[in-house]
């Protein structure tokens, strides 16, 4: 290796083909004569000059990255690389296509070693990203497979490449720098007798491109969080509380916050009036309230232009009592999500049952999940939301010792981790002397984050001072969850094994199957 002082990559120009020529007759001095005359090199400059890369150490040219847009639709996998290029005009490049073909990339031997090809994928790849490119493709050679066609057909010796089994010196460095085999190719590239004509069609999909002419509002990429950390006190009526309520929705439609989250059970205060009846009772007559709630929290989600989680209330349903809650949408769009685990003390005290329904929720913001308190302490929950492709987990709680709250916060931070989502806890501060069985609550809102280096090193984007009313407003970035899902250091939703286990989803209603996630009568679905 030839020590190297200063490196740099940058576009090509034609004044530099003789370095080109150069370099490209030593990378392949196995293949003679395999190098590009200067009037195709000219001819890719003409016609897209900001996709012709040239990597430079000490002012020397050492490398070289080449590529050509195509409407790939028109080739599809089943192509040459005669085809692909137009007998080597490069005619088939097109400004207007989706996908970024490699031409050719190579590094001259004396220079290897400085990962000096990454930085030119890497260039390519901030190129298909900035060009809003699908992906991108190119067929691979097989440079080592001649040393083992006697022994193995080609698919057993990329398998072996692919479990570091084998070296090939082309494709483990394509696979290293995130493309994947798509197909083994055929007759690809004639003449080349050390890959025995065969060739592997790589890709690289760019995470962040869009559809043009999509819908003129596209889901935001940073979302704005709101959570609310809500005071309980006394209130005479529902007008005094919903003056409160209002009271913190101006307060975080003023910071722009795209969401508001209240509290499991902020309304509780109002059971006050019932407190000379049976626990059961006084929920019930609670419960009268909550259609009424529903409907202010319809209009205010409307008029300061916010998405509102609503936290829960108890609902009357059919003589059976449930703890729900109202994802209510700027757009005047409202529904419905049930807790689904009842805690032993809202069983005992007030006769709640649980909920049948696991929903997520299409917003502006992307899609959303919301789980009530208990129900993030059961991690088949907010998977089954993650395989359905929510961003950000919505948690209103109630609790009123820190150890009931310790256990909402652990499973939460756990539940961000494993589902690569936000998840974003508030509740419930203070005390209601006059409320049965809601004497005293703890609480800490905090927004968490999966852990990984684009994120926290704690995982906790921001959280609240404990036990204080207050408002926390929280900026959260979705692009980031798709980099951590391709990118990641590890790949908690991509590395299950799917094969060994299943969440099962056994209710009648849920029959909205997703990516490893089943109905009882379904068939396994793996991803």
């Amino acid at each position: 290796m030839v020590e190297i002082k200063k490196v740099e990559v940058r576009n090509l120009k034609i004044e530099d083909y003789q370095e080109l020529k150069t370099s490209m007759i030593e990378a392949y001095s196995n293949w003679p004569g395999a190098y590009w005359k200067e009037d195709r090199i000219s001819k890719l400059l003409e016609v897209f000059p900001e996709g012709q890369l040239a990597v430079v150490a000490d002012d020397v040219l050492v490398g070289c990255a080449l590529a050509i847009i195509v409407d790939y639709k028109q080739f599809g996998d089943e192509h040459t690389y005669k085809e692909i290029t137009a007998d080597y005009t490069f005619d088939t490049h097109s400004a207007d296509g989706d996908v970024l073909y490699g031409i050719d990339i190579f590094i001259s031997p004396d220079f290897r070693g400085y990962r000096l090809g990454r930085r030119l994928y890497d260039t390519r790849k901030e190129l298909c990203e900035r060009l809003n490119l699908k992906a991108i493709i190119f067929g691979g050679r097989l440079p080592n497979y001649h040393k083992y066609a006697s022994s193995m057909k080609p698919k057993e010796y990329i398998d072996k490449v692919k479990f570091k089994e084998i070296y090939d010196p082309t494709l483990s460095f394509q696979l290293s720098n995130d493309f994947h085999v798509k197909k083994l190719l055929t007759g690809y590239l004639p003449g080349d007798k050390e890959s025995k004509d065969y060739a592997t069609l790589l890709q690289w999909d760019n995470i962040f491109h869009t559809k043009k002419n999509s819908k003129l509002q596209e889901n935001k990429s940073v979302v704005r969080l709101g959570l609310i950390q809500w005071q309980m006190r006394p209130y005479k009526s529902l007008d005094e509380l919903f003056q409160q309520v209002e009271y913190f929705i101006d307060a975080v439609s003023g910071y722009k916050c795209d969401f508001a989250l209240f509290p499991e059970f902020f309304n509780a205060p109002l059971m006050a009036e019932w407190n000379e009846l049976s626990e059961p009772e006084a929920i019930r007559q609670l419960a009268i309230y909550t259609d009424d709630i529903r409907e202010r929290f319809t209009q205010l989600a409307i008029s300061y232009n916010i998405n509102i989680i609503t936290g829960s209330m108890p609902l009357l349903e059919n003589g059976n009592l449930y703890n729900v809650g109202f994802v209510c949408q700027r757009n005047g769009v409202w529904d419905k999500y049930e807790k689904i685990h009842i805690t032993p003390d809202e069983v005992k005290c007030w006769g709640m049952l649980g909920g049948n329904k696991i929903r997520t929720f299409d917003t502006d913001c992307g899609k959303i999940g919301v789980c009530i308190c208990y129900d993030i302490e059961f991690p088949e929950l907010s998977r089954i939301m993650s395989a359905q492709g929510i961003k950000i987990l919505f948690v209103p709680f109630l609790t009123d010792t820190q150890n009931g709250y310790s256990r909402v916060r652990n499973c939460a931070q756990a539940r961000a981790i494993e589902n690569e989502c936000y998840v974003a806890i508030a509740g419930s501060v203070g005390n209601l002397p006059k409320v049965h069985n809601m004497d005293i609550q703890f609480a800490q809102a905090v927004v968490f984050t999966p852990c990984d280096f684009a994120f926290p090193v704690n995982g906790i984007k921001s959280e609240a001072t404990p036990n204080t009313e207050m408002i926390l407003v929280v900026d959260v970035d979705l692009n980031l969850l798709k980099e951590l899902h391709e990118h990641g250091s590890v790949k908690n939703l991509k590395d299950r094994r799917t094969d060994l286990y299943d969440v099962v989803l056994k209710s009648v209603s849920n029959k909205n199957v997703s990516d490893g996630i089943l109905d009882e009568e379904t068939t396994p679905v793996k991803r």
